[in-house]
């Protein structure tokens, strides 16, 4: 597989030139300035992609290529973004860039209630907390229903733990659960937040699974006549916040999207931490079953604790091979996946990987580096899938 790196531009604090120390072999970044609906236009995209050339290095995979609220609840909106969409992807194909992530959950990209929760090594990592999660909604947030998505025990400790919490505290729990990727909502408030709800009042799961088929059923076509790869992020969690439906968060639901339209283009990211969090998810079976259509691979994982909602566990970023995913077999089955398209000719038949997220550790620690995306804690983990991949006969 290709050893790419998560980049966030200009502003990341980890240079181009550290990353040829990692071993990175390739960049996956974003256009982060843009809003969702706004068209990538040639000039930008070039500028970044001249950038990365200058450093030594392609720009592999766009992460992401924003899929707006609208398009997800069809607004009105909805037409005119998805225009602006078609001509990202045009322009992007015009630069030979033909891989693109995205993701289509709800209002919040992915969620956490601590991003540097302390680990027994010294280290942090971040993690979430159920009744934390709890404590926002119900006292913080003040979602009018949020007291019927939760179980009694889960209501009655969130509220003694939010008497017990300091105004400090109760504020970096609120900029923890809307920061999502860095930068992504730095200017939301909880008004924001209400009023994007609202828009979901009427969005079942099975309405928001026919709005990203019908996104796809006008995208993916174009894509692949781009020779282009769509691939669509997980749910993370995999499970309902906010009252919100989840649609992308099980080996099941990807089938079910991929079927729908029946396109290479439209393909899957295989982010073995989203999806890991679900204590039924198997990670060589995923491989095994859509591996042609796995177009990208997040490897990372987690370690899973009982909460006081057995269907919505707590769970921390935990290392590489460290937590409850096979990651081991999940790797060999890429790297079996990948040699079968090597063998048949398949021009894309490698498969693009990152090292996602991290635990922070030595001098990434006391707030040095990007929650989630450290420096040390991934160059760690690549280091371990590395290994991994060598042990399959072939490092690429």
């Amino acid at each position: 597989m290709k050893q790419c790196w998560r980049w966030f531009g200009p502003d990341d604090p980890i240079s181009l030139p550290e990353l040829h120390q990692v071993g990175v072999e390739g960049i996956v970044t974003a256009l982060h300035g843009l809003q969702p609906g706004e068209i990538w236009n040639k000039s930008v995209i070039l500028e970044r992609q001249e950038s990365l050339r200058a450093n030594g290095f392609e720009w592999d995979v766009v992460e992401s290529l924003p899929v707006s609220e609208a398009i997800k609840t069809q607004r009105p909106e909805a037409k005119s973004h998805i225009e602006a969409y078609k001509a990202s992807l045009q322009n992007l194909a015009e630069l030979g860039i033909e891989t693109v992530c995205y993701n289509f959950m709800p209002i919040l990209d992915w969620t956490r209630t601590e991003l540097r929760a302390q680990q027994f090594h010294g280290g942090a990592a971040m993690s979430f907390d159920l009744v934390d999660f709890a404590v926002f909604d119900l006292f913080i947030l003040k979602r009018s229903s949020a007291p019927s998505d939760y179980p009694s025990a889960v209501c009655h400790e969130a509220e003694k733990r939010f008497s017990e919490m300091s105004d400090t505290a109760k504020t970096t729990l609120q900029h923890n659960i809307i920061a999502g990727l860095p930068g992504a909502n730095d200017a939301w408030d909880i008004e924001d937040v209400h009023g994007l709800l609202a828009t979901y009042k009427d969005i079942t799961a099975e309405r928001l699974r026919s709005n990203l088929i019908d996104f796809l059923a006008e995208v993916a076509p174009v894509a692949q006549s781009l020779g282009m790869r769509l691939c669509c992020h997980p749910d993370d969690p995999p499970f309902s916040l906010l009252g919100l439906p989840r649609i992308m968060s099980s080996t099941d639901d990807y089938a079910a999207v991929l079927d729908a339209v029946d396109l290479d283009a439209n393909g899957a990211t295989l982010c073995t931490g989203s999806l890991g969090v679900n204590s039924g998810f198997d990670g060589p079976e995923f491989v095994r079953r859509l591996g042609p259509r796995i177009h990208f691979a997040h490897l990372r994982n987690t370690t899973s604790s009982s909460s006081l909602d057995p269907n919505r566990p707590n769970f921390f970023e935990a290392p590489h091979l460290g937590g409850d995913t096979d990651m081991v077999g999940t790797v060999q089955a890429l790297m079996a996946e990948q040699a079968q398209r090597k063998a048949s000719g398949r021009k894309d038949w490698q498969i693009p990987m990152r090292p996602d997220h991290g635990q922070e550790l030595l001098h990434d620690c006391g707030g040095h580096s990007t929650p989630g995306y450290p420096l040390l804690g991934r160059m760690r983990g690549l280091a371990e899938l590395r290994g991994v991949m060598a042990t399959c006969g072939n490092s690429n």
